[in-house]
């Protein structure tokens, strides 16, 4: 079992709780306070989980600059009050700052049982599999 830090597991909720509320922002038609709470929490949840110096190690490298500010600028966006506008922007910005994490989260899917015999279908699997090369690859 992975030991996690008192700040880690703050982290972890704080991290929790911002999904949570992004979540449930877009269920209530893109509400402008739950998801400016949500990106908050969120950003924050992440620099409690990785460390402060690591966060902004991350999102500040010269590769991923662009993403970076798609990402920051859509949480700037979301808090002066162009919700949809907004989340679109973060989440372009999250896809492109994440991309190099998503082979291996869906070879960790795979090895779940209901899910992965899903992702192991011909159609499906083939989609999958070319999302993660063409990840791999940048």
């Amino acid at each position: 079992m992975i030991s996690l830090t008192d700040s880690q597991k703050i982290g972890m909720g704080l991290t929790g709780f911002g999904v949570f509320f992004l979540f449930f922002g877009m269920m209530l038609f893109f509400d402008k306070a739950l998801l400016a709470i949500g990106n908050i929490l969120f950003v924050a949840g992440l620099s409690f989980v990785i460390g402060l110096e690591r966060t902004v190690r991350f999102f500040f490298q010269r590769h991923k600059a662009k993403a970076t500010s798609f990402f920051l600028g859509g949480i700037f966006v979301v808090l002066t009050g162009w919700p949809i506008i907004g989340v679109i922007l973060e989440i372009y910005g999250f896809f492109l700052l994440f991309r190099g994490f998503f082979p291996v989260a869906v070879g960790f899917i795979r090895r779940v049982p209901v899910i992965g015999s899903l992702l192991s279908l011909p159609g499906i699997r083939t989609l999958v599999d070319k999302i993660g090369e063409s990840n791999a690859m940048v």
